[in-house]
C-alpha cells in the first residue's frame, strides 16, 4: 500500500532547512532535530507552502515530527498543523493532531533502563531497601524523589512552577525526600516501607529515581504541608490548570496521571481474585503476586479500553454530538464506550453507536489515543480509543438508559461554538484556584471536578476542553476543511 503524507511547513515554530530532493531531509525546531529517512522520495510543490511526499508503508513509521511550539492554542487555528495520512484503498482522509494528548509522553518512562542500570526498577528497589535499613548514608546510591499521594489527589507546589518562555501554568508536582517521606509518615505513626513505594520511572540527567506512595491514611499532615506551601490536589483540577504551552508542566500532568492509575490500582489488587489471599507487590510494584504458595497468581496493573467516536454525516456535512444527563446545560460530547470482551475496536465502535443512536456506522477511521486516569474512581486508567466513524443511516433513536439527547450539528455551528468557547480564561482560573489552595486561601475541601467556565456563556453550546480527546476528535473534523 503506498500512503500520501501531506506536511505544511508553515507551522509555527517549525523552519523548512535543506529542502533538496536527497533521501535525507532535516527539519527543525527550538533546539531540537527531526529527521524523515525515505527510500523511495518523491516531491510535488503546491501553493509554495505544502509539500506531498509519497514513501512506502514500511518507510512511512519513520515520520516523527515535534509538537507545535504553542500546545494551547485555538484549535479552529486555519493553518494546519500536523500530517494527513490517505490510504489509495479510499478510506476517508483522516488528521492525525501530532500534539500530545494530556496524560501523554511522560518524562520519567519513556525508556526503561536495563535490569543492570542502577536506575532500573529493580536496581533502584535493591538500592530504596538498603537506604531504608542502613543507618548510615550510602556512598553511591541514586537521589529518591518521592510524590505522596491521597486519595488519588498527588501533591502539589506552586514554588516548584517551572517556565517554558514564561509561559507556566503555575504549579509543579510536590517532590519530597525519602527523609521527608519518612518523618512525615512518623507524624501519622506509620513507617516507610520498600512495599508502600510504587517506581514511576527515572532520570538519567538527574541520577534521580521517582516513586509514588498512598498518604491516604495520614489525615493529620495539612499543617505540616501548608507550612511548606503544599497541597494534594484534584487531579482533573490539574488537567484543566495545566497551559498547553507548558511543555514542563504537562509532563508533570502526565507523571501525576501515571502515578494515580499505579496506585489505585494497588489499592483495588490487594487481594487475589484466584484463592483471595492477599497479594503482595513485586518488581517495585510493577506487578502484584499472591502470597499463597499453592496459588502465586501474578496480577498486572490494569487498563480499561474505551473507545470514543465522532460520527459523520459526510453527506450533510454534519457530526452527531450527545448529551448525558450529569452534563451542566449546552455541553455536548462524542459518544463512547468500553470495549467488551470478544471484540475490535472498530466492532466497538460500531455497537455502541447503533445501541446509543439506533445509528448504524460503516467506516471507522483510528485518529489517536489518550490515557485517561481521571475516569471512574473504580477503573484505575482509561485508554480512551478515538475514531472517526462515517455513519449510514441517518435516523436518531436516543437511549435514555444511556444518553439524555442526541443530534446532528452542522460543521458551520460547530465551529461558532469552539469560536466563542474561552478555554484560555478557564485554564487561568483553574491555575488561580491551585494557587489558592497551595497558599491555603481555600479549603481542600472546596476543590470542584468539574470546570465548565470553557464556555464563556455566548455559545449555543460548548464542548469538553482541549485537555479531553473528545474536543480533539471534534475540532479536528469541524476544520478538516482547512488541511485539504
Amino acid at each position: 500500500m503506498t500512503l500520501v503524507v501531506l506536511v505544511n511547513f508553515q507551522v509555527r515554530g517549525f523552519v523548512k532547512e535543506n529542502w533538496t530532493p536527497h533521501n535525507h531531509v532535516e527539519f527543525k525546531r527550538m533546539n531540537k532535530n527531526c529527521f524523515l529517512n525515505f527510500d523511495r522520495l518523491g516531491f510535488l510543490m503546491a501553493n509554495g507552502a505544502r509539500t506531498f511526499l509519497t514513501v512506502s508503508k514500511s518507510t512511512s513509521r519513520l515520520l516523527r515530527l515535534p509538537p507545535a511550539s504553542s500546545r494551547f492554542f485555538p484549535p479552529f487555528n486555519s493553518s494546519f498543523n500536523g500530517a494527513t495520512f490517505c490510504s489509495s484503498t479510499g478510506t476517508p482522509s483522516m488528521s492525525i493532531n501530532l500534539q500530545s494528548h494530556a496524560f501523554a509522553r511522560n518524562p520519567i518512562r519513556s525508556k526503561t533502563p536495563k535490569p543492570e542500570n542502577p536506575l532500573s526498577p529493580d536496581s533502584s528497589f535493591e538500592s530504596l531497601k538498603s537506604k531504608l535499613l542502613a543507618k548510615t548514608p550510602l556512598l553511591s546510591s541514586p537521589d529518591f524523589k518521592i510524590l505522596p499521594f491521597r486519595k488519588g489527589w498527588p501533591l502539589v507546589s506552586c514554588n516548584g512552577g517551572k517556565s517554558n518562555g514564561g509561559l507556566a501554568s503555575g504549579w509543579g508536582l510536590g517532590w519530597i525526600s525519602l527523609a521527608d517521606c519518612e518523618s512525615l509518615l512518623a507524624l501519622s505513626g506509620s513507617k516507610v516501607t520498600e512495599d508502600l513505594l510504587v517506581y514511576l520511572g527515572s532520570s538519567v540527567e538527574d541520577d534521580a529515581v521517582y516513586w509514588a506512595t498512598d498518604f491516604s491514611g495520614a489525615d493529620n499532615l495539612d499543617a505540616e504541608l501548608g507550612q511548606r506551601k503544599l497541597n494534594f490536589i484534584e487531579l482533573r483540577m490539574l488537567m484543566v490548570a495545566t497551559n498547553w504551552s507548558d511543555t514542563w508542566a504537562m509532563g508533570q500532568l502526565a507523571i501525576a496521571g501515571h502515578g494515580r492509575a499505579l496506585l489505585d490500582w494497588h489499592r483495588t489488587s490487594r487481594f487475589c481474585g484466584h484463592c483471595g489471599e492477599r497479594t503482595v507487590p513485586m518488581e517495585a510494584g510493577k506487578r502484584r503476586e499472591c502470597s499463597n504458595q499453592s496459588c502465586k497468581l501474578r496480577i498486572f496493573p490494569r487498563v480499561d479500553p474505551v473507545v470514543i467516536m465522532l460520527v459523520i454525516d459526510q453527506e450533510n456535512d454534519r457530526a452527531l454530538l450527545s448529551r448525558q444527563s450529569r452534563y451542566v446545560p449546552r455541553k455536548w460530547s462524542c459518544l463512547a464506550g468500553f470495549m467488551e470482551p470478544g471484540e475490535s475496536l472498530e466492532e466497538a465502535v460500531i455497537r455502541e453507536t447503533l445501541e446509543e443512536t439506533g445509528i448504524e456506522v460503516g467506516k471507522v477511521v483510528y485518529h489517536s489515543s489518550q490515557p485517561w486516569p481521571v475516569g471512574r474512581s473504580t477503573m484505575p486508567c482509561q485508554l480512551m480509543v478515538g475514531f472517526f466513524a462515517y455513519a449510514k443511516s441517518l435516523d436518531i433513536k436516543v437511549d435514555k438508559a444511556e444518553l439524555e439527547d442526541a443530534q446532528w450539528h452542522t460543521r458551520e455551528d460547530v465551529k461558532k461554538a469552539l469560536t466563542l468557547s474561552d478555554y484560555e480564561k478557564t485554564q487561568r482560573s483553574a491555575a488561580a484556584k491551585v494557587e489558592q489552595l497551595c497558599n491555603g486561601v481555600e479549603s481542600r475541601h472546596s476543590q470542584s471536578a468539574d470546570i465548565n467556565a470553557e464556555d464563556g456563556g455566548l455559545a449555543s453550546m460548548f464542548f469538553p476542553g482541549p485537555y479531553a480527546i473528545a474536543h480533539q476528535l471534534i475540532s479536528s473534523w469541524a476544520y478538516q476543511d482547512n488541511e485539504k
